[in-house]
């Protein structure tokens, strides 16, 4: 399992970590195959590693269309070199397309592995890590759209992410920390999506052995606080039901703007009890996301199928799939590959005025536009210092999407004309 973030307080937490150093345009480095890379520009920093754009091509400058990034950290820092685990592997080239050829998909959106090595530079050793160059994410795309997508959109996400959880899971790994920031759109095809950030991977079927079912208190509330599943808030490994039980909460908050319990991140039990209570009483939860009468039944059935998996069974998720290219069908619909960000008004939106304002600096790590595969962020948040949202009572006018007022006003005038229409049949009589 991915090394964890210690408790505040403790001698050596993550902050001790090296930060690496920036190397300069130019900068060639050889991986463990023999082949060479050249840095470009930095394009950020994520966690404790710089990202350059990068290239095979080690006898020209690095432009600005390099398909390419290079991931450097100091090579005693853990979180890359949890990644690494994963991407070699699930993630080479050759693997993902023969499973695209066999599943007769048109892409897998999981991020291909190009090499990695050790770089010495300066008397200090550095781990580095080439992959596949990538867009913005959609947590940009999400506040940009008054954190509403509609539900064309949000099936759509889910069954690319079908796909991918898939994968992954027949490769013995589960994500354990899906969210918008951690999908990236292609760098040259906006229709394409991919799921990033593999630093808290977990290996749960090592040799086809899978891991037992155990509680650990030191390992509560581990991953994303609104997302992460019951099991891990009750500090059980990561498993693919819980990856498709924080997809689930994914795609609820991408529709209807929030989840019932963003009110209190800061209190934990809270919020493993919220979600608890959810997952008894369904069709409660569900009413208390969405307006009266606007329920996606779709997300009802997948939650009915993902509350009846046990820890270790495996996902039918083809059947996964038809419940969510019914609810496509419903709405008139259909799959045609292309993700429209442009359409912000919400199908089902928010059942209240409920809103969470998240503190400056919390909201999302340090990234950039090209990709976002910082692995030392998101361990088990400290009670004192991860609060993501502070716990107030919102206003309606503020918190409620503004399709959603709308629709309120309109309401309240019909109301409003029907008690006048009434008041006049009597004077009549």
């Amino acid at each position: 399992m991915p090394p964890r973030a210690k408790a505040a307080g403790k001698a050596k937490g993550p902050a001790k970590r090296k930060l690496a150093e920036e190397f300069p345009p130019g900068e060639v480095l050889t991986d463990t195959a023999k082949k060479s890379w050249r840095l470009g520009t930095p394009v950020g920093q994520g966690g404790f590693g710089m990202l350059y754009l990068a290239s095979n091509d080690t006898t020209n400058t690095v432009g600005t269309n390099a398909q390419y990034v290079v991931k450097v950290e100091p090579s005693d820092n853990g979180p890359l070199f949890s990644e690494l685990k994963f991407y070699m592997r699930a993630a080479k080239p050759d693997l993902i397309s023969a499973w695209i050829k066999s599943h007769k998909l048109k892409y897998l959106g999981v991020p291909k592995y190009w090499g990695s090595g050790l770089h010495e530079k300066g008397g200090k050793r550095y781990r580095f890590m080439v992959m596949d160059r990538f867009g913005t994410d959609l947590q940009k795309v999400f506040e940009e759209s008054g954190k509403i997508f509609p539900r064309k959109l949000v099936l759509q996400l889910g069954l690319r992410l079908l796909d991918i959880l898939e994968y992954i899971h027949e490769h013995e790994y589960v994500h354990a920390d899906i969210k918008a920031s951690n999908l990236l759109l292609s760098y040259k095809n906006p229709n394409q999506v991919y799921l990033v950030d593999y630093g808290l991977a977990y290996r749960y079927l090592p040799q086809g052995v899978p891991k037992e079912y155990k509680e650990d208190p030191k390992k509560c509330h581990d991953g994303t606080i609104e997302f992460t599943s019951i099991d891990a808030h009750h500090g059980v490994s990561p498993s693919r039901r819980g990856d498709l039980e924080i997809l689930l909460y994914c795609m609820i908050q991408w529709l209807c703007g929030c989840l019932p319990w963003e009110d209190d991140l800061k209190n934990l039990d809270y919020v493993r009890d919220s979600k608890i209570r959810g997952r008894e009483d369904i069709k409660a939860f569900m009413k208390s996301c969405f307006t009266a009468g606007n329920e996606p039944d779709e997300l009802i059935k997948f939650m009915e199928v993902v509350k009846k998996l046990d820890y270790n069974e495996k996902p039918d998720y083809q059947k996964l799939r038809k419940i969510l290219q019914q609810g496509l069908k419903s709405i008139g619909a259909t799959d045609d590959d292309k993700l429209d960000f442009s359409d912000s008004v919400a199908v089902a939106g928010p059942s209240s005025a409920r809103t969470t304002k998240r503190k400056k600096g919390e909201e999302k790590e340090p990234s950039n536009d090209e990709t976002d595969e910082s692995s030392a962020k998101k361990r088990r948040p400290d009670p004192k210092k991860a609060a993501i949202g502070t716990k107030k009572k919102a206003s309606a006018k503020k918190s409620v999407p503004k399709q959603s007022e709308e629709e309120a006003s309109t309401s309240s005038s019909a109301t409003l004309e029907v008690k006048k229409t009434r008041v006049r049949a009597k004077k009549t009589k």
